[in-house]
């Protein structure tokens, strides 16, 4: 079996924060994503954007853990969005249904200048 990565990475600015992730999002990398997002629900940032362009597969795992920090971050009185999933991504949103619990937007978030 290949060793599949999931690259997650952040940067925030006064209560706002990007996540980007790239690679495949599964039972096995969900965990790297999760713990990027729980140190930003401690951080009490208020708006989340999750940049899923680079994604390519993205199983049910991947969705509760997307699902749980949006609740978490809306019991706090803030935002989570999904920014730019490929099309294999979107699917499983729209699937789902979850494209109607989601704020999902097509662009990547263009980061802060300064």
């Amino acid at each position: 079996m290949p060793n599949v990565e999931l690259n997650v990475s952040t940067a925030s600015q006064g209560g706002h924060a990007v996540v980007t992730a790239t690679g495949e999002l599964d039972l096995y990398t969900a965990p790297r994503l999760q713990a990027a997002l729980a140190g930003l629900l401690r951080e009490q940032v208020t708006r989340i954007v999750v940049d899923m362009s680079g994604v390519e597969f993205c199983d049910s795992t991947g969705m509760n853990v997307l699902l749980s920090a949006m609740k978490r971050l809306k019991e706090q009185g803030g935002a989570l969005e999904l920014a730019a999933p490929r099309p294999a991504v979107q699917r499983i949103l729209q699937v789902t249904g979850l494209d109607t619990v989601f704020t999902v937007t097509k662009a990547a978030p263009v980061p802060d200048a300064g």
